[in-house]
């Protein structure tokens, strides 16, 4: 698969996690694809355990891309993650083997007051 085709396919996987269209969010997976959390020190092996681990997460939530880097075998998303209106900043690693992701890894960031001390030297980001 060419760069172009994975960031078609990362588009629309992230496009079904939004609506939570949990067929076509996870046919981005291999079989054997494992899924890390390492903030919670979770591991999840195959796509369809993956799968299932988000169908039954109680949360409504919302994902909102904020950009999409990568190239050959290895892509990073940049998103909000907002579960019950509760934004939380992520990161996805995808590493893509034979077209198809064998391995991926979220992190999270809770959002936090900017520090008094620097705010002379910064503006506001969305």
């Amino acid at each position: 698969m060419d760069d172009r085709a994975l960031r078609l396919a990362l588009e629309r996987h992230w496009g079904a996690s939004d609506a939570s269209d949990f067929e076509v969010e996870h046919q981005i997976y291999r079989e054997d694809a494992v899924l890390d959390y390492p903030q919670s020190g979770e591991r999840i092996r195959g796509r369809r355990n993956i799968q299932e681990s988000r169908r039954v997460q109680p949360n409504r939530k919302h994902f909102k891309v904020r950009r999409i880097l990568g190239s050959g075998d290895l892509w990073v998303t940049e998103f909000v993650l907002t579960y019950d209106g509760a934004p939380s900043h992520a990161v996805s690693i995808m590493e893509f083997c034979d077209g198809l992701v064998a391995s991926e890894t979220q992190y999270f960031a809770d959002p936090f007051d900017p520090s008094p001390s620097r705010a002379h030297l910064v503006e506001r980001a969305g």
